[in-house]
C-alpha cells in the first residue's frame, strides 16, 4: 500500500483545521487538475466553522478492506496495522488565524487535486484525485463533519492500489480536542 493513500485523505482534515499547514508552492488562483482551484476551496472552507485552538487526538478506523489478487489475509493485516492508529497534535492560534486558503494550498500541494469540495455550515463533501508513484490513481470521496472542536470524515477510496486490480479502504477518522496544547 502506498503512503499516498493514507497521507491525502489526513491532508483533507487539515483543511477543516485539525493538522499544521506547510508553505505553498502553487500559485492559489491556479485550477487544479480536478477542476477545482485553491482559492476556490479556500474560499468554500472559510465560512465553515473555526477550529478551537488546543491539543487534538485523532483516530484512524478502519471500516473496509477489498483488495482483488492480494495474499490471503494481507487485509487483516492492514487492518491491524491501521485501525485504531491515533495521534495528538497541536493546533495553535498561529494555524487558525493563518486560515484555509494555507490549508488548501497543502492539502493540493503535490499529488493530489479537490474534483469537488462542498461544505454546509459543518458538512463536508469532497472528492479528490491522487496519483501515485507508479502513476496509479486513487479516488477519494470524503464526508464528514466539524465543530469548533471535533472532526468525524468518512473516506471510501477506490483505485489500483497495489497494482493487483480495483480496490476499496474504507476507512474513518475522528478528531477530537482533548485540551489546551501541551
Amino acid at each position: 500500500m502506498k503512503l499516498f493513500v493514507v497521507a491525502a485523505p489526513l491532508a483533507l482534515v487539515a483543511l477543516i483545521g485539525c493538522g499544521e499547514p506547510e508553505a505553498d508552492s502553487v500559485d492559489p488562483g491556479e485550477a487544479t487538475a480536478g477542476g477545482i482551484s485553491q482559492a476556490e476551496v479556500a474560499e468554500r472552507a472559510r465560512d465553515t466553522i473555526q477550529p478551537q485552538p488546543g491539543q487534538y487526538r485523532a483516530v484512524m478506523e478502519v471500516l473496509e478492506v477489498d483488495i482483488p489478487g492480494a495474499p490471503e489475509g494481507s487485509g487483516d493485516m492492514l487492518r491491524q496495522m491501521m485501525d485504531g492508529q491515533s495521534h495528538e497534535y497541536c493546533l495553535t492560534q498561529e494555524d487558525v488565524d493563518k486560515g484555509y486558503e494555507e490549508m488548501a494550498r497543502q492539502s493540493q500541494d503535490g499529488d493530489c487535486t479537490f474534483d469537488r469540495f462542498d461544505v454546509d455550515g459543518g458538512a463536508i463533501d469532497a472528492l479528490m484525485t491522487c496519483t501515485g508513484e507508479q502513476s496509479n490513481t486513487m479516488r477519494m470521496a470524503m464526508t464528514g463533519t466539524a465543530t469548533p472542536t471535533s472532526s468525524v470524515m468518512n473516506m471510501t477510496m477506490t483505485g489500483d492500489m497495489t497494482g493487483m486490480g480495483e480496490s476499496t479502504l474504507r476507512m474513518k477518522a475522528t478528531h477530537e480536542r482533548v485540551g489546551d496544547c501541551r
